[in-house]
């Protein structure tokens, strides 16, 4: 598992355009909110950090749909698909998740501190999205491991995969946003929506590659 990582995070390093392109659609997200919304500093920072969860959300999916594709085009995957159990296959497409969340999402969690200054953001809610996207992502690249498998056998299954994430994505957002605004006003406890953000990517990483394992199967037979 160990070699599968770092042969995927190098594949992943060497097709540096995915990451280079999350992280542009992720800085143009950000940078265009100002001017949309005008020059209002208490505004932005009231939104600032919902849209930097949007953002990184929505960047996050840019090549989520490409995980399994290239092992399909070349004829591996099949031979993944036969030779390794239920279980065996759930645990390859954990560490194709995690190989992907670094190569690919990692960049953007460590963009936030700086991009969180153009929206106006007090320390502390700088802090606290750039903790919560560290948590909370991986989540989302779990559940688009499902969408991927579901989608790999599909001529256009990009946009049937953004279809079947997003609303698996919901919750994931609700709290890590939850967090980020608790941490800057004083009422609200940021303790109880962070664990939540960190159970569900627990729970995530247990179902989203066994899902996604079951998936793959349907698409190899």
């Amino acid at each position: 598992m160990t070699a599968l990582f770092r042969r995927e995070l190098r594949l992943g390093i060497r097709a540096g355009a995915g990451a280079l392109t999350g992280l542009l659609f992720f800085l143009a997200v950000i940078a265009t909110i100002p001017f949309a919304v005008g020059p209002d500093l208490s505004l932005l920072a009231r939104i600032g950090p919902a849209v930097l969860w949007i953002g990184a959300l929505l960047a996050s999916l840019l090549g989520l749909d490409r995980l399994f594709q290239a092992e399909r085009e070349d004829g591996s995957l099949d031979l993944v698909i036969l030779a390794a159990d239920r279980h065996m296959l759930a645990l390859t497409v954990l560490v194709k998740c995690l190989a992907h969340w670094t190569a690919s999402v990692l960049p953007l969690v460590i963009a936030t501190p700086l991009l969180g200054l153009f929206m106006n953001i007090e320390p502390a809610g700088v802090g606290a999205a750039t903790l919560t996207l560290l948590v909370g992502t991986p989540a989302i690249t779990f559940i688009g491991a499902v969408g991927a498998a579901v989608a790999v056998a599909l001529p256009r299954g990009g946009l049937m995969m953004s279809v079947l994430i997003l609303p698996l994505a919901i919750p994931v957002l609700i709290f890590g946003v939850s967090a980020s605004y608790a941490a800057v006003a004083e009422p609200d406890p940021f303790l109880p929506p962070f664990l939540i953000l960190c159970a569900l990517t627990i729970g995530f990483a247990v179902v989203g590659p066994t899902a996604a394992a079951i998936a793959l199967r349907w698409s190899g037979d």
